[in-house]
């Protein structure tokens, strides 16, 4: 007889646990409470969908917390980058890889091609799939899963219902970008069963600050390195180089979402928040770029400040580089003194944009915490502490860096939990 197996969400996670279930003989449903899956997926890699990353498996984990990469090892290995990436391209979706290890589906193709491609791949296995079905519960008896309950959409007849199942993929993701679908509600469930949930804390978000530049909201800077030090001039904690997006709240991109989870367990640490700057020409010392400008200042004495520094950044961004040197733009080359150059130099290496006031958990991709990993079993994602439920996926306590290694977690203890589950 087969297995019935009942998988929550379908996300990145729970998408690879359905079609694997199915594909091990179980009869598969999905619950989505949304009426499409892979919402959370639209918004990767701004909506390109950073499918995952380039390096080998073992580079991969070590981008990971110690003891995430630990877990992580049975998963991918089971299932890798190349495995998932052997799925779009047998079915005709051609990817590319940028110098940074990132890979992303070849245009004209983004993530709503891929959400489409990976719907059929579910469907094309005989997964019923139920949308607009809110589970609001998980039922155990004697510490064995017997079934969810789960509110319908009109679409599947409204009202509540139970479904019993002795076997459950809770893939419900974490609790950033609530809209997509991911509120957080199976912590909820998973508490209720006896898990213990890791305090929850940003990961991939963006940094409101306390003195934001909302005039300069848009302004994109290419290549520099931001970093976060303990206070104004004191040790510095962490460092992402990449783009940087002034935003009306703070800074946001892929710099701001590198070192946004330093940034908060600092916090939660210390109780204090981090301190940030820009350095502008990452590639050049200090002396280099002194050296730079006063050769400019040699060759052509009348430039003005405002000139001297209108090479390294956007022009909306000359005059507050000015104010934060305190030099004024107007005065010449010749009679700039050398202290005020320097500064000039020192701003540009190390640009202050002021204190982080707060790290908004909604709007980051990824959350850190969630399901302690001690009570799940790696080799097969099965919980520890009730018979019959498994979880994968950011349910977990599982949060990388940004580069696509957070989808490739996701579709590993995806593949996992549904090979698990459906044989």
């Amino acid at each position: 007889m087969k297995p019935e197996v009942v998988v929550i969400g379908g996300g990145a996670a729970g998408i690879i646990a359905a079609r694997r279930a199915a594909e091990r003989g179980a009869r598969v449903t999905l619950l989505e409470k949304n009426e499409r899956l892979g919402l959370k997926i639209l918004i990767s890699g701004g909506g390109k969908c950073n499918l995952t990353h380039a390096g080998g498996m073992e580079d991969i984990r070590a981008k990971f917390r110690p003891n995430e990469a630990r877990f992580l090892k049975p998963a991918f290995y089971k299932f890798s980058n190349a495995d998932f990436l052997d799925i779009l391209h047998a079915r005709g979706m051609a990817t590319y890889t940028r110098p940074d290890g990132r890979i992303f589906p070849t245009e004209p193709a983004d993530a709503k091609a891929v959400v489409a491609l990976l719907t059929r791949y579910v469907e094309e296995a005989g997964v019923r799939i139920k949308y607009g079905a809110a589970v609001t519960g998980l039922v155990a008896e004697d510490g064995v899963m017997a079934g969810v309950y789960f509110s319908g959409s009109p679409s599947i007849g409204g009202g509540g219902a139970f479904l019993s199942a002795s076997r459950v993929i809770v893939a419900t993701g974490g609790s950033s970008y609530p809209a997509t679908g991911t509120t957080g509600d199976g912590w909820e469930w998973l508490t209720a069963l006896g898990h213990t949930l890791v305090p929850l804390r940003a990961a991939l978000a963006p940094l409101y600050l306390a003195d934001a530049l909302p005039d300069h909201s848009g302004v994109a800077l290419r290549d520099v390195v931001l970093r976060a030090r303990v206070g104004p001039g004191g040790k510095e904690m962490t460092r992402w180089r990449g783009d940087l997006l002034l935003t009306h709240k703070g800074v946001s991109g892929p710099t701001a979402l590198g070192i946004a989870r330093d940034v908060a367990d600092h916090h939660a640490e210390a109780r204090a928040w981090a301190v940030l700057e820009a350095d502008l020409v990452p590639d050049q010392s200090f002396e280099a770029v002194q050296a730079d400008l006063r050769r400019e200042v040699r060759d052509n004495p009348r430039k003005t400040a405002a000139s001297l520094v209108a090479p390294y950044v956007p022009a909306r961004l000359v005059e507050t580089l000015l104010v934060a040197a305190g030099v004024d733009g107007v005065t010449r080359g010749a009679h700039l003194p050398a202290k005020s150059l320097n500064k000039l130099v020192a701003t540009l290496k190390g640009w202050p944009l002021g204190d982080v006031r707060h790290i908004p958990l909604e709007r980051g991709e990824v959350v850190a915490g969630g399901v302690s990993l001690d009570e799940v079993d790696p080799q097969t994602m099965r919980s520890r502490l009730v018979g019959g439920l498994f979880l994968c996926g950011e349910i977990l306590d599982i949060a990388g860096p940004i580069g696509g290694y957070n989808l490739q977690a996701a579709w590993s203890t995806g593949w996992v939990a549904g090979e698990s589950a459906g044989g």
